[in-house]
């Protein structure tokens, strides 16, 4: 099969490797469509990665094969590529070490191959079905919806609040829809790439504007009668963005770490404590999360249309040149390959 592999020193080359077989227990997915997370560009940028990995978690596609002992999946079902839950209740892999860190994510020695590449082989109970309600190439935002499911279910946001997201990547559009399935009444953005602003906007954000010619806390204060919004995603994980997220929000409001920073960053606690901020992380997502994005989507209430066009969906031929241009976003909203 064919597949996009890391070479090392931010290079990915296609070339053919072999095509796994599905073990015992395990179903080969042929893969449709996998998107290019910031996570996976953070690895690429920063040289968190081995040479001969396959990157790409986020995916939709079709069962292609069963392994030995498969049952309740036939070949031809459309699926994502998680969810599902473990046999015997093994734990989520973001409790299973007391020091687990993000940045160990996606590290196991054992796991070569990810979604940008024909096929993968997966445990039998990991992926989920595709309700028929559902295209394909709304579906490969499933993994990143739940990680916006997850934050949004992790946070305080009550039916009425109002929503500030800092950042309108995949995760913040999508955070930014989940707000709204919600019950935020006011959800205001602020994304410095024009082509996310135009898509926050598309889906029905309140205010959208530009962090570089704008003040982005005086703006969204003013919005709030001077108050601040209730809770603030932030959705950048960009040096500033924690800081502008606890200077925002209200007092007794919230600031939800959703985006991971790479690089060393500074906040000023002097400038919220006094409002008795909330400061929560959120990581990853958990099964149900999963099932909630894919109902979201069955129900219309998240909307691939504005995220994933078609000219965002590249050959694999195209994977190199899109992580590069993914360190600082442009016109790209959500980067999908279709191998």
């Amino acid at each position: 099969m064919r597949a996009a592999v890391y070479k090392g020193n931010r290079r990915i080359e296609v070339e053919e490797v072999e095509t796994p077989r599905p073990g015992l227990g395990q179903i080969l997915m042929r893969i449709k469509y996998a998107g290019i997370c910031g996570s996976d560009v953070h690895r690429f940028q920063f040289g968190m990665l081995r040479a001969g990995v396959v990157l790409g978690h986020e995916y939709s596609g079709t069962i292609a094969a069963l392994g030995e002992g498969v049952t309740g999946w036939q070949v031809g079902d459309r699926i994502v590529g998680g969810g599902g839950v473990a046999p015997g209740g093994q734990p989520a892999r973001s409790t299973s070490s007391p020091r687990y860190t993000a940045k160990q994510a996606g590290f196991n020695p054992a796991i070569t191959y990810g979604g940008f590449a024909e096929f993968i082989c997966l445990d039998a109970w990991r992926p989920l079905k595709t309700p028929d309600e559902v295209p394909d190439e709304a579906a490969v935002l499933a993994e990143p919806c739940s990680v916006a499911v997850h934050a949004v279910r992790m946070s305080r946001l009550r039916v009425g609040d109002s929503v500030a997201i800092l950042g309108a990547g995949p995760i913040g559009l999508l955070t930014q829809q989940v707000c709204r399935a919600a019950g935020a009444r006011q959800i205001l953005v602020s994304e410095p790439a024009p082509a996310r602003r135009r898509a926050a906007t598309e889906l029905g954000a309140d205010l959208v504007l530009d962090p570089r010619s704008e003040d982005a806390v005086a703006r969204f204060l003013e919005e709030t009668g001077g108050l601040g919004p209730d809770v603030v995603f932030d959705c950048a994980g960009a040096r500033g963005t924690l800081q502008q997220s606890l200077d925002m929000a209200r007092r007794g409001g919230q600031a939800v770490v959703v985006s991971l920073n790479w690089e060393p960053d500074q906040v000023m606690p002097v400038d919220w404590v006094g409002r008795e901020v909330n400061l929560q992380a959120t990581y990853g997502s958990l099964p149900e999360d999963w099932r909630i994005s894919l109902h979201l989507m069955g129900r219309g209430d998240v909307r691939h249309g504005p995220m994933v066009s078609e000219a965002g969906i590249i050959p694999l031929e195209g994977t190199q040149a899109a992580f590069e241009s993914l360190i600082r976003p442009g016109d790209q909203v959500q980067v999908v390959v279709a191998p």
